[in-house]
């Protein structure tokens, strides 16, 4: 599972939280976050997959009865929507909420959003569908606020820095995906075997666990860590900064509903791939506007306009390579379902237990890459950010030519034979590899690379290429079909074939992007 955080500066806060060491020679306070955290994962990685068979399950399975490609668009949305939300909450906790409430508030968002979606079952088809999306839009919101945030609470943990705070984080990422793993199989085995809103419920159960720890223990591990926020000298300066970020945030709110009731009333009439393809381009040009404008007017010196297009040339390709890792939840998914053995000693497995696999490798793995780049630092051997880029876009192309031969064979009986499930989980080891060489490089590099004016907004393109990744992936992953058998192995060679392509590209710039890099350490 990927992450990106974004870091604010820390406050005055007591020595006492930020020198503990009882948490396995860290902070009591790690260990809040780390299980705040493992609980919003294991909501939001277990409600994921469960979203494109239930919408495109038919009315007498209880689920929408939607096209696979309305129904793998909106996870697209949904899933970028996320992303981008990350941003506004960022500002809006850092001038006007502070970490700890904006965590508060977005936990209690998101738990009302899985609740909104469990109870969209009982409430009849009309009213159970505006259940469903507004259930979306407040996870959407409530990630917004607290994904980011908590993220900052554990740097805040460790003034000092250093490889302590190195070692936190590497703690704090091991419950993303512990919780990721483990949500998966949970509602995964619920929301297929038993019913769509008892996995829809046990998502909700999870969050709410993470956000009644949060509330109860925080002030006692965590002081005064993200409570206040950092504050203009001048008091009248700071009551404008602050009156700006609540017009903002209630004009966007009063904006977001409006649409919504709109939508959910019938008078305006949304179409998925429509809006998701018109996101895409609005999106790919807010980075070309960026770029373009502190190219002009950013006043950058003539070191700093190259690492910003070297920048710009990650963020190209690290979008390519989401919207072929984050067809995960669409495309795959919906091959496990479809075209998969899943059965095992007489027991069938759930399709969406697949997307578990990539948690356990992510697990796995990432302790042996860190050993593999100290090793290598220690042999003088340095891979550039580029040519670590490229690694990953091709072992994902990988991963998706295994898939190739996969749905080729299913082609080939008519859509009578089921592949074995060895062709998803070494495709998804291939992807995780590519996902360690490509994620923790391109969240480094944006630090390293960007003006130290710009770190943030970088930070924010970071984000940006995720989301565009996510758009594409839903727009195309749904053009897998047990009625369309050409359409499957068309989407997996085109996505293969993209991502090499992408990486004989690169691999012929790395040499001049070294030179563009060459201030960098």
């Amino acid at each position: 599972m990927h992450q990106g955080t974004i870091h604010f500066r820390p406050l005055a806060v007591s020595t006492a939280v930020t020198t503990d060491r009882s948490f396995f020679g860290h902070p009591k306070g790690l260990g809040l976050l780390f299980t705040t955290e493992m609980w919003e994962r294991f909501s939001y990685y277990g409600l994921r997959p469960l979203l494109v068979l239930f919408m495109a399950a038919a009315l007498n399975e209880g689920g929408f009865g939607l096209e696979r490609t309305q129904a793998s668009a909106i996870v697209g949305i949904y899933a970028a929507s996320v992303y981008l939300a990350s941003l506004p909450g960022g500002w809006i906790a850092d001038r006007w909420l502070g970490l700890r409430r904006a965590i508060l508030i977005g936990a209690v968002l998101i738990t009302g959003g899985h609740l909104a979606i469990g109870v969209s079952g009982f409430a009849g088809a009309r009213l159970g569908t505006v259940f469903f999306f507004l259930g979306l839009v407040l996870i959407v919101l409530g990630t917004g606020l607290l994904k980011p945030n908590i993220s900052a609470i554990v740097g805040d943990l460790y003034p000092e820095g250093g490889a302590r705070r190195d070692a936190g984080f590497s703690i704090f990422y091991m419950g993303i995906n512990t919780g990721a793993f483990v949500g998966q199989l949970v509602t995964g085995y619920l929301g297929e075997r038993v019913s769509w809103h008892w996995g829809f419920g046990a998502a909700g159960v999870g969050m709410a666990l993470g956000l009644l720890s949060f509330w109860l223990f925080g002030k006692t591990l965590l002081g005064t860590i993200g409570e206040d926020i950092m504050r203009h000298p001048d008091a009248a300066a700071q009551a404008k900064q602050e009156s700006l970020v609540r017009t903002s945030t209630y004009g966007g709110l009063a904006l977001l509903a409006i649409v919504f009731a709109l939508a959910a009333s019938g008078v305006v009439t949304l179409d998925p791939q429509q809006i998701g393809g018109w996101m895409t381009f609005v999106l790919v040009g807010i980075a070309v506007a960026f770029f373009g404008y502190i190219f002009a007017f950013g006043g950058l010196t003539g070191d700093e306009k190259k690492r910003s297009a070297v920048i710009f040339v990650l963020f190209v390709f690290a979008a390519i390579f989401w919207a072929a890792f984050e067809q995960a939840p669409t495309s795959l998914q919906l091959f496990a379902n479809d075209f998969t053995d899943r059965a095992l000693f007489g027991f069938d497995i759930p399709a969406t237990w697949f997307q578990s696999v990539n948690s356990l490798f992510i697990i796995i793995f990432s302790p042996l890459f860190a050993a593999l780049w100290v090793g290598l630092a220690k042999r003088n051997i340095d891979l550039s950010s580029p040519t670590k880029f490229a690694l990953g876009l091709a072992f994902a192309g990988l991963g998706f030519l295994l898939m190739v031969f996969a749905a080729n064979t299913v082609v080939a009986s008519g859509g009578s034979v089921l592949v074995s499930p060895w062709w998803l989980i070494m495709s998804y080891l291939f992807q995780t590899i590519g996902e360690l060489f490509l994620s923790p490089v391109g969240l480094s590099s944006m630090t390293k690379l960007s003006p130290r004016r710009y770190v943030g907004q970088m930070m924010g393109i970071w984000f940006l290429a995720t989301s565009v990744g996510n758009l594409v992936a839903g727009l195309v992953g749904g053009h897998v079909d047990p009625n369309k058998l050409e359409q499957t192995p068309a989407v997996f060679s085109g996505t293969a074939m993209a991502l090499f392509a992408s990486t004989a590209i690169l691999l012929a710039m790395v040499v001049p992007i070294r030179r563009m890099m060459s201030s960098v350490k």
